[in-house]
């Protein structure tokens, strides 16, 4: 069963950046290749929402207005998945979480809380 480990959450104040990491493991690397990855987030009482994603092929969607303020990148060698947020808002205050998936198969992290202090 393939593990995903979130990292780099925590409180920062308004304006603040984090970097969050997703490492993937028990996962051979020419399969985690083709697997697209993304970054979603829920906050209290709202519903699971797109933040980012990452084809196999690199391209990046970003979700609402986040683009410009969030960055979404892979390291396929390290099998890492990350999530630069730069700017950040007290409503950008969430359970952020990884997903790597590829046709039917999708897996989940476990959630880094990220909290932005006013």
């Amino acid at each position: 069963q393939v593990e995903l480990v979130e990292s780099g959450g925590g409180l920062v104040q308004s304006g603040g950046s984090l970097r969050l990491s997703c490492a993937a493991s028990y996962i051979i690397s020419s399969v985690y290749n083709i697997h697209n990855a993304g970054w979603y987030r829920q906050a209290p009482g709202k519903e699971r929402e797109l933040v980012a994603s990452i084809s196999s092929a690199g391209t990046t969607t970003y979700g609402g207005s986040l683009k410009g303020r969030f960055t979404i990148s892979r390291d396929n060698a390290k099998k890492t998945v990350y999530l630069q947020m730069n700017s950040l808002k007290p409503e950008d205050t969430a359970v952020y979480y990884c997903e790597l998936t590829r046709g039917s198969f999708t897996f989940w992290g476990q959630g880094t809380q990220v909290t932005v202090a006013p």
